[in-house]
């Protein structure tokens, strides 16, 4: 082993002369973990050569291209899993938006053709989400041939023989069908671009030539890359870019400048000339945060667009003459002559507000050179979603307030005598109540209105999802809360069905089934809040229990013994009082608030809420409301309408046509009733939103002013309020309306399954 270096040293028995045998096996020891990391870490020191270090000259794009891929073509794919986000997303919804375009042509020729595709990866990529045999031709087009080599060898690989490699400049690339007689124009099916777009110089040429060879009904366009935006000038632009566009200047300052090192260029001009080349189809704006996550956030884009020729024509008349919804729309022409062969029947309520007589300009007289029209307007499938634009009071609304709707529809339905000739107008809330009309009446129109954006989200989802999934799935997801891959049912099978703005918002949320759904929004607030009261206070086996109970005389005996002590407690009803609280967990404004107290403590209020509710209406098998309060799911015995399987079934039968008379308005109530025709709606259901104004309010009697011009004779709006007789009451007498109760609460008697407010009223239009 050796000898002490030095006898009389107190460290002696440990210090020794390692011999010539023990060395040697330490430099081979060392030697070899070297190479194993050098191994290792090979791909990585490639890269970090090639992209930070080697210097690229001033050479032509495809010199410059070979000289930077040559030494790292074959670990491009390993170093760039990471760096290149949203690849994934971009195909998979690609993949779901084509199905939708060629479900009415499904036997038209499909063509594929990826720009700047490298090593193919995208294509092999791909074939996870569409198969590639299921085209007729793919053509992987870039100038690097290093990278070529390697998608070459992939593909044989594969055995893909409708795949073609193709080493052409992208501002040119000539398709080789193209010489065997077919027409260039109109002739691709999909087109995609994988971070390449930022690195084309002649960017104009390629976005011109795509949108040429694009088909203009069923062609879509792809696009996944590094960005940096400032403040963009328009609402319009700021639509069409989505949310979470605009980057910080340091931000834009340092990554324009780092990524111009390698002739990358994340100036605003590439995005913006796609988005007005183009009609938006989807767009979303992430960070990648691949390293140092809190610092380190690189913009990166996942943007799905069509040719702006592609047919609108379904949407502006759905937008402009249905829903009253100009926004969105820049063409300098309505709508009417912009496609005259399109016949769309109109809606046979009243005249159109726009106008389309026979004395307007011609079609061929108008030089169209305004910029696109909303990303509304070029979704793939269905026209639910109205173009609005993001304003200051939608920037309050941070999540939806209700993941779930208050108000009994059964109760409604007893009293709205709905047909399927009837036009309706609700407020949109969590859609449910909305759906249960569609189930039982089938309305020409619902209009479903509301302020808060993400309440349109949320309906938007739910009609898209029941489009698009099984019962099981659905149910999953709202009956239960959570679904465990949602994620990937949103890109791949939801997001045709959605608009730009809601998929954007679902694609930030996703994780929200990841546990309970209910357990999200403000209303979510509360019902964690509950939990924690129920599990500090002992009683959430018997929580269980009542929603268990098979008769009214177990329930009214457990709510009596261990829930009311715990819920009308001092301290929960102190908290019930409080206003932040109200409005954060509740939904319950300042005005409303003040109603309640003017009739009563809180005290008075909740326990005639919940008490007559546990003696007469079993939570087990129709009381779902506060069912889901109490275990934050529903079940299959216990649910809305639309959950149901027969409910289900009845909205999604014939491709969904019970679905085709949603209209979701992001707007305030009388903004969207001036939009609309005199007598185009026989019924209204403002649930409690007139208790929101205080009393007096000049926009009350805006209000009923616009409800008395749209509502036809004989037509009925319908009201719920905290007060046993609102003050706006009056207000409607006065305009036009013969007023009358339906409900008012007495004592201990519940007026409907929820009873949360003290009366129903409904006005007849005279």
């Amino acid at each position: 082993m050796g000898k002490p270096l030095n006898p009389d040293s107190m460290f002696a028995p440990f210090l020794v002369i390692p011999t010539p045998t023990t060395m040697l096996a330490i430099s081979l020891a060392s030697l070899g973990i070297t190479f194993i990391l050098w191994r290792m870490f090979l791909p990585q020191l490639k890269f970090i050569w090639h992209c930070f270090f080697r210097p690229l000259g001033t050479d032509n794009q495809k010199a410059r291209l070979d000289k930077f891929y040559r030494g790292q073509a074959e670990v491009y794919d390993t170093t760039r899993s990471v760096l290149l986000r949203g690849r994934n997303t971009m195909l998979s919804i690609s993949a779901a938006h084509l199905r939708q375009l060629r479900s009415s042509s499904p036997k038209k020729r499909l063509v594929w053709v990826d720009i700047g595709g490298g090593t193919g990866y995208n294509i092999e990529l791909m074939d996870k989400y569409l198969p590639i045999s299921s085209f007729d031709a793919v053509y992987l087009v870039d100038l690097c041939d290093s990278l070529l080599d390697v998608a070459r060898k992939r593909f044989a690989e594969k055995g893909w023989t409708n795949v073609v490699v193709l080493c052409q400049d992208a501002s040119e690339f000539t398709l080789p069908e193209w010489s065997q007689g077919t027409d260039p124009k109109g002739s691709v099916s999909l087109v995609t671009m994988s971070y390449s777009l930022s690195m084309i110089p002649s960017y104009y040429a390629v976005l011109d030539r795509i949108e040429h060879v694009l088909s203009p009904q069923d062609g879509l366009f792809g696009v996944v890359d590094f960005y940096t935006a400032g403040k963009l000038p328009s609402l319009h632009e700021k639509a069409i870019g989505g949310i979470s566009r605009e980057c910080g200047w340091i931000s834009r300052w340092f990554w324009q400048i780092w990524f111009d090192f390698d002739h990358v260029h994340l100036g605003p001009a590439r995005r913006s000339y796609l988005e007005y080349k183009f009609g938006t189809v989807k767009n979303y704006n992430g960070r990648n945060r691949f390293f140092l996550p809190f610092i380190v956030r690189i913009p990166y884009y996942i943007w799905l667009g069509r040719p702006r020729a592609c047919d609108v024509t379904r949407f502006c008349h759905a937008f402009e003459v249905e829903g009253g919804n100009t926004i969105g729309n820049c063409s300098p022409v309505p709508f009417k002559i912009v496609k005259e062969a399109e016949s769309v029947p109109p809606l046979d309520i009243s005249d159109p507000i726009v106008d389309v007589s026979s004395d307007m300009i011609k079609a061929e007289n108008v030089i169209n050179i305004t910029a696109p029209l909303s990303s509304f307007h070029y979704q793939v499938k269905n026209p639910w979603r109205l173009p609005y634009y993001e304003q200051p009071v939608h920037k309050e609304f941070r999540t939806f307030i209700y993941s779930f709707t208050w108000e009994d529809p059964f109760e409604d339905m007893k009293v709205l005598d709905l047909t399927s000739e009837d036009s309706m107008l609700v407020i949109t809330s969590a859609g449910d109540n909305a759906l249960h009309y569609a189930i039982e009446a089938g309305p020409k129109r619902i209009h479903c209105v509301d302020m808060n954006p993400c309440q349109g989200h949320l309906l938007e989802l739910k009609l898209a999802a029941i489009q698009s999934l099984r019962h099981d799935e659905f149910f999953s997801m709202f009956g239960k809360g959570r679904h465990s891959n949602f994620r990937a049912l949103l890109d791949s099978r939801i997001s045709p069905q959605l608009s730009s703005s809601a998929y954007q918002f679902w694609r930030a949320n996703d994780d929200a089934f990841s546990s309970s759904f209910y357990m999200h929004g403000y209303s979510g607030l509360a019902l964690r809040l509950a939990k924690i009261i129920f599990r500090l206070a002992g009683v959430t086996k018997d929580v269980q229990a009542l929603c268990d109970c098979d008769t009214l005389e177990d329930q009214t005996r457990i709510w009596r013994e261990k829930l009311r002590p715990v819920l009308l407690n001092p301290i929960v009803v102190a908290l019930l009082k409080s206003p932040v609280f109200c409005w954060n967990a509740l939904g319950v404004p300042l005005n409303q608030r003040n109603m309640i107290l003017e009739e009563g403590t809180f005290y008075d209020y909740v326990h005639n809420t919940l008490d007559p509710l546990a003696t007469t209406y079993l939570f087990k098998t129709g009381s779902y409301f506060y069912l889901l309060t109490l275990l934050g799911h529903y079940t299959p015995a216990s649910c809305p309408r639309y959950l149901t399987p027969s409910g289900f079934d009845a909205l999604k039968k014939n491709d969904g046509e019970a679905l085709d008379a949603f209209r979701l308005h992001t707007d305030a109530i009388v903004n969207v009733l001036r939009g609309l025709s005199k007598w185009s709606l026989t019924r209204a259901l403002v649930m409690d939103h007139i208790d929101w104004f205080s009393p007096g309010s000049v926009e009350v009697d805006e209000e009923v002013r616009e409800l008395h011009r749209v509502i036809a004779p004989g037509g009925l709006v319908f009201w719920r309020s905290a007060s046993k007789e609102p003050w706006y009451n009056k207000v409607f007498e006065k305009t036009g309306f013969k007023v009358s109760a339906v409900a008012v609460r007495q004592g201990s008697e519940a007026i409907d399954r929820v009873n949360m407010y003290r009366s129903f009223w409904r006005a007849e239009r005279l």
